[in-house]
């Protein structure tokens, strides 16, 4: 049932999917006032814990605590309260790369009710549209660096008729900031409710019509109340650091509400390569850091380049599995596991983790808390330990699509959400990666787990980076095809393509070899370090 709303545009809560077609919400230790504003909760509420001196945000150039942000926040949302006349519900929005500037911007919304859509920074005018569209959304704060694209929506936007910049740079000079100035560093925080909408995170690698995932307030609390502190264990003196963007939900948990929910600090980088987050890690003592198995690998060449890293605690893995050998080698290197999980745009955040104390190379870990998992068919119906099956979960966050038929046709059945993943449970409950549900290889015959095969070249002295297809064969059905990215100086020819396969089928069952081997120069990948195994296939298709 849900709770009271603030919001005077009723939009968001008139979208929500019907009542039976959302996942079961298990909220028990998760308690929440009735009305409840996050952005209040992140900033207002940290002063007045006495969290006002302590550093909040680290980028361009500045340090900035968390009364600065507080105060920074309070005046951009009477901006945007008495100057355009922003009213709760109303969606707004945000454009920029990770900076100071886009947190403030994003919290400073949140306060004055509206509910926040955060995009990429390299999306295009039409890719925009249809978010703008689907959102219906009027207005649109935006780094003045990146204005282009988004001006160039508004051009031809039956919604959008209001882009207004900001600095994303230490200097303060642009609409936005200047009239800010001006106005008082204090905020009457709109009167939201713990159920209003305070997020649409629209998911990432969607082809055609984008979705737009629903998150409240109290959502945006509950990753940081479960994640962040029963896995991470997060104190006022760690200070994160991470590659994915803001944009996306898991970069907005871990690189901004994670901090400030515990009085922490996060170092933004707008362009956060392996090399830049060494070097901010080095001079800032980073203590947690988020980002990809590729970068994590080029981290650890940097520590055989004399790179201290020793200040990182814990370093979590995301955006897709992490290989066996990419964790013992950080093991090996630093003496500190790390924690590879499981979350999705849909879910807000991680549900499945590794903790500290009990993690193992190749698994993604145990539910957190809050949270339940299981290993079912096509009918729903669960599976025996040991055997692939799809991954279904259900917690205290869970999948409410945004006027879209398919909540229940593609996500969320009988009460669980579906991830679209492929997984093991083992027999002492933890959660294995097979694939993505739509990933799996199946040649004549056998199911075949890509990342199994990337995970066996991974060991090979000689490889990089790889990435591994099913690619059609009219005796097989389909065969297993690595796309192979050689170390310095490895020539890719017939003998090491024999090499290397040889070598996998004596790490995994032999059935499982790439029987095809494509050398490359680099793997297509998105911003965030994620191999687009999507291009490659279309790529062997054509």
């Amino acid at each position: 049932m849900l709770g009271p709303s603030g919001h005077i545009d009723t939009f968001t809560r008139d979208n929500l999917p019907a009542a039976d077609q959302w996942p079961d919400l298990k909220l028990d230790g998760f308690e929440y006032p009735e009305w409840l504003n996050c952005g209040y909760e992140l900033t207002d509420a940290m002063v007045a814990r006495g969290f006002g001196d302590r550093t909040a945000l680290i980028g361009n150039g500045r340090i900035r605590t968390y009364k600065e942000l507080t105060d920074w926040t309070n005046r951009i949302a009477n901006v945007l309260v008495e100057d355009y006349g922003v009213k709760p519900g109303n969606r707004i929005l945000v454009r920029s790369a990770n900076n100071p500037a886009m947190v403030a911007v994003w919290l400073a919304a949140t306060k004055a009710g509206a509910v926040v859509v955060n995009t990429m920074p390299m999306l295009r005018a039409a890719e925009l549209s249809k978010i703008v569209d689907k959102a219906e959304i009027t207005m649109a704060l935006c780094d003045t660096r990146l204005m282009d694209e988004i001006v160039t929506c508004a051009k031809t936007s039956r919604f959008l008729d209001t882009v207004i910049g900001f600095d994303g740079t230490a200097n303060h000079d642009a609409e936005l900031d200047r009239l800010a100035l001006s106005k008082s560093v204090k905020f009457e925080t709109v009167r939201t409710g713990r159920d209003d909408v305070a997020l649409l995170g629209f998911t990432s690698g969607t082809t055609g019509m984008p979705k737009a995932t629903m998150h409240f307030h109290r959502d945006m609390l509950i990753i940081a109340d479960g994640y962040a502190k029963e896995v991470l264990n997060v104190t006022p003196e760690d200070v994160f650091i991470g590659s994915p963007p803001l944009a996306f939900t898991f970069g907005l948990g871990g690189l901004a509400v994670f901090p400030l929910r515990f009085g922490a600090a996060a170092a933004l980088l707008e362009q956060a390569t392996p090399a830049n987050m060494v070097e901010i890690i080095q001079r800032y003592k980073a203590t947690v850091c988020f980002t990809a198995p590729t970068a994590y690998r080029a981290m650890l060449a940097a520590m055989e380049e004399g790179a201290d890293l020793s200040s990182l605690r814990a370093a979590v893995s995301a955006g897709e599995t992490l290989p066996g050998p990419v964790y013992e080698q950080w093991m090996a290197k630093t003496g500190k596991p790390m924690l590879d999980g499981i979350g999705a745009t849909e879910m807000l955040h991680i549900f499945i983790s590794n903790r500290f104390g009990n993690s193992q190379p190749a698994c993604t870990g145990l539910p957190v808390s809050g949270y339940e998992a299981r290993i079912v068919d096509e009918e729903m119906n669960e599976l025996p330990r040991g055997q692939v099956g799809r991954l279904a979960v259900r917690g205290p966050t869970g999948c409410r699509y945004l006027a879209d038929p398919e909540q229940q046709a593609k996500y969320v059945r009988n009460g669980w959400n579906l991830t679209g993943d492929s997984f093991i449970q083992d027999e002492d409950g933890f959660f294995h990666f097979a694939a993505r549900s739509d990933d799996m290889i199946i040649s004549a015959g056998y199911n075949i787990a890509g990342p199994e095969v990337e995970a066996a070249l991974l060991a090979h002295e000689h490889v990089a980076e790889c990435a591994v297809i099913g690619v059609a064969d009219e005796a097989r059905g389909q065969v297993v095809e690595a796309h192979v990215v050689l170390k310095p100086g490895i020539v890719g020819d017939a003998l090491m393509t024999k090499l290397l396969q040889d070598h996998v089928k004596q790490v995994i069952a032999p059935y499982k070899y790439p029987r095809s081997i494509v050398f490359t120069e680099a793997l297509p990948k998105t911003q965030t370090g994620k191999i687009q195994r999507f291009r490659l296939r279309r790529d062997a298709q054509a």
